[in-house]
């Protein structure tokens, strides 16, 4: 058992995604502690040196710093492989979406768990965001009746599809699906760095999949990458059970003598994580917006909430966000890819590994 302090955690990467962990660490010093930035290069090293932040640039400087745990947070194409290779120097890891790029992949991972025991668990915080938190606690409460139809516009791949196994409370059952992928041109209004006004135009994909899972539940996917940042673009999530429906911040379902009950949905801020709270979001979650507004600091606290729970598991083994389910969100996401290429067809999932596990 861990002596009660603050969690010690070591980044390897140092790009945008390895910033949030920082700020993280920079807001609650009293819960996390970071004792080093894994860089690539001496100018990368010097440069957050310079920021306050210690950084080295070999993984033996960074074992020095005896962290509880390693977040991975570096390209999407070397995920696994870091994440392999602290998981066998011994370390815990947290690490960034997706797990893995291939079958082969996340087979590697799931192996390393089962036969070398191995503490992997991975950063898919999407469930965790306020808004959407008080959604799935809706349907959790079975006010919807069982889910039996998702139509989600919300995030990405391996996100998308982790919400949607969610929302329809389906596990790990077989899947099958088809796709396309379209090219639009969209003025371009906002970015990672701010507004945008010059009126740029550019073709961006959309991205639409339909699935329909064994147990007769069906999701429709449909995303495009600019809507992560456009003032003219937005993001909805669609829910439907035979006795109701969550739509994007609004609740209708039956209450009492098949009453029906229109319930707006405020942003859910439990317990368990008031330390992670600010001010601003408390501020959101005191007030109804019929937007569904799914900003950085959602993420942030999303994001710290899966660390806080990192503390528990090393406590306890009780997992933040099971690896088999992060291996299926990457595995389904793969199928996703391979269907948008084959038009018309349908794709359908195999047996793997992870499938038959126990899961949250």
């Amino acid at each position: 058992m861990r002596e009660k302090r603050p969690l010690r955690f070591m980044i390897v990467g140092s790009g945008w995604r390895a910033m949030f962990y920082v700020r993280i660490a920079e807001r609650y010093p009293e819960l996390f502690r970071l004792t080093a930035v894994v860089c690539r290069s001496r100018e990368k090293e010097e440069m957050l040196r310079q920021q306050g932040i210690f950084a080295v640039t070999t993984p033996e400087e960074g074992e020095k710093t005896r962290p509880d745990f390693v977040v991975v947070a570096v390209t999407k194409t070397s995920i696994c492989q870091v994440t392999e290779e602290w998981a066998l120097r011994g370390f815990p890891v947290l690490c960034e979406t997706p797990a893995g790029m291939n079958t082969e992949e996340l087979g590697r991972l799931w192996q390393l768990k089962q036969e070398r025991g191995a503490r992997i668990q991975v950063a898919e915080q999407y469930h965790r965001y306020p808004v959407i938190r008080a959604g799935l606690e809706a349907v959790r409460q079975g006010k919807l009746g069982e889910p039996c139809g998702v139509r989600l516009s919300v995030a990405h791949d391996y996100h998308g599809v982790s919400l949607i196994r969610r929302m329809l409370g389906g596990g790990l059952e077989p899947v099958k699906m088809w796709g396309s992928r379209y090219r639009f041109s969209v003025t371009e209004t906002d970015s990672r760095n701010g507004p945008v006004t010059d009126g740029r135009v550019t073709e961006k994909e959309r991205t639409c999949i339909t699935m329909e899972f064994a147990s007769g539940k069906a999701a429709f996917y449909d995303f495009s990458g600019v809507q992560y940042h456009s003032f003219i673009r937005s993001r909805h999530v669609n829910v439907q059970g035979r006795d109701g429906e969550w739509n994007d911040t609004m609740l209708r379902y039956l209450g009492e003598n098949y009453v029906p009950v229109e319930e707006r949905l405020l942003p859910l801020l439990p317990e368990r994580y008031r330390e992670l709270e600010t001010r601003g979001l408390r501020e959101r979650g005191a007030v109804w917006d019929p937007v569904l507004h799914l900003e950085e600091a959602q993420d942030e606290y999303a994001i710290a909430s899966m660390m806080f729970d990192m503390g528990e598991y090393l406590d306890t083994g009780r997992e933040v966000y099971p690896l088999a389910e992060a291996l299926e969100d990457a595995y389904l996401w793969l199928l996703m890819e391979r269907a948008v290429k084959r038009l018309g067809v349908f794709v359908s999932s195999e047996p793997m590994p992870w499938h038959g596990s126990e899961s949250s």
